[in-house]
């Protein structure tokens, strides 16, 4: 391509033609357009995705493909597998809560349904509920805890992992709980826990805080039950005993 139309590709905000347009088949001059233009759409669709799967900062890089599903993940009655995948609940502003056993997947659910959101184009934030508390703490003491809020105001999904795991202080969990109030009916939550819903006032420490938060969370929520053994646990044994 000359540096003239490579001039003219980057007035027109062209990004791909310019590397793509000797590997499109051409067959009459419109089907050979359509076929450029929908690449250049699709090339820039992925890059997108892949900004986004960068700003949401993910913790791993599991995707959905890699995960060996079975009777240790037990649906409700109103959402099955494919619903779950196809991301509809994102466009209705519904939960996902992901509880169960440690090491039974719900992680790496939970990333890639996140990352399968980038991809198709949603504003994705990932935290450890923990890290999470302690930047709001921060924010709070240092007089920007609006900025902090304000940050997930076009964030279409938020994935909040390790509930329980680590208690709050009384301030860290009133600060969380102004969060998902901000939150509440605004935006999709998918959240992960080794904990029932019963055992949460471990964490929060004030009853009717928990009792609050527990009832906006599972509001227009779809619950996954994660049983079984611990996969990192029973791989490192295989290893070991082989």
């Amino acid at each position: 391509m000359s540096d003239r139309l490579k001039e003219m590709c980057k007035s027109l905000r062209l990004a791909y033609v310019a590397d793509i347009y000797e590997r499109v088949p051409f067959e009459d001059p419109s089907q050979y357009l359509e076929a450029l233009f929908q690449q250049e759409f699709d090339l820039r669709d992925t890059a997108k995705g892949e900004r986004l799967i960068k700003k949401a900062r993910f913790m791993n890089n599991k995707e959905l493909d890699s995960f060996q599903w079975g009777d240790q993940v037990k649906f409700p009655p109103q959402i099955d597998r494919g619903d779950l995948e196809s991301l509809r609940f994102i466009s209705r502003k519904e939960n996902v809560i992901l509880t169960g056993s440690p090491g039974t997947g719900k992680t790496h659910i939970a990333t890639g349904l996140g990352r399968n959101a980038c991809r198709k184009g949603y504003e994705v934030r990932f935290y450890r509920v923990a890290d999470l508390v302690d930047q709001l703490e921060k924010a709070w003491s240092e007089g920007k805890l609006q900025w902090f809020r304000n940050k997930f105001k076009k964030v279409d999904l938020v994935i909040l992992d390790e509930m329980g795991y680590i208690p709050f202080s009384k301030d860290g969990a009133e600060l969380l709980f102004q969060l998902v109030t901000d939150w509440y009916e605004q935006k999709s939550l998918i959240i992960t826990s080794n904990l029932e819903f019963s055992q949460w006032n471990r964490i929060f420490v004030d009853a009717r805080l928990t009792a609050a938060l527990v009832d906006r969370v599972i509001h227009h929520a779809h619950i996954l039950s994660f049983t079984g053994d611990s996969y990192r646990v029973t791989h490192a044994l295989s290893n070991y005993t082989s």
